[in-house]
């Protein structure tokens, strides 16, 4: 007997309403749905190799006494990820991107030790207008250019993880933390994986 649309739309609601795991049951679950960042790589060469801005945050903020790259969250639905890099940018460090100047270097899919998750998309840009400055020193205490290939210790590892699979040349990695593991980068606990894109030969 060959199933009419009425069946496959009755297998679809079935589907769709119950816990099945190859179903859409896993839509209805709370939590699904995650925060999304931006992160700025902006990057200049010099005599010893390239290198990136980084931020130490401060305050009452998370990861205070950590480096980071200047990021943020998308300030809503209306925002898309070039134009919330381009206000984070101004926001934090002073310079001025033009979004034509934006290219897309990384995404991370990232847990932190406590369990949420989220997802980082980093951006590196080589061209802006003035100087990069703490423009919330609130937030921030310092603010320098550091090398590509000899990051500085205490680093926040999200962070870190992103500027080695931006590093490594590729375009997707996950980085999921462990219960227990530190904010701050540890060597002993590297948990970057990256993944393979399309032009990787098959195993």
């Amino acid at each position: 007997m060959v199933p009419t649309r009425g069946d496959h739309a009755a297998s679809f609601r079935s589907r769709r309403n119950s816990g099945w795991p190859g179903g859409y049951g896993r839509a209805r679950v709370q939590g699904d749905t995650e925060p999304l960042d931006v992160h700025l790589i902006l990057r200049r060469d010099s005599r010893d190799g390239p290198e990136v801005l980084l931020s130490r945050r401060a305050g009452a903020v998370y990861a205070a006494g950590l480096w980071h790259l200047p990021s943020g969250h998308l300030d809503g639905p209306h925002e898309d990820v070039v134009t919330a890099l381009v206000r984070e940018a101004l926001e934090e460090t002073g310079v001025v991107i033009a979004p034509p100047d934006v290219r897309a270097a990384v995404t991370v899919h990232h847990r932190a030790p406590s369990g949420s998750s989220r997802t980082g998309v980093f951006f590196e840009v080589r061209r802006w207008k003035g100087e990069p400055r703490i423009a919330e020193p609130d937030l921030c205490d310092a603010m320098d250019w550091m090398r590509l290939a000899a990051l500085p210790a205490g680093m926040v590892a999200y962070c870190r993880a992103g500027l080695d699979a931006y590093g490594a040349g590729t375009r997707l990695a996950v980085h999921f933390q462990l219960p227990g593991d530190a904010i701050a980068y540890d060597p002993g606990a590297e948990r970057l994986r990256i993944v393979p894109d399309v032009s990787t030969p098959a195993p």
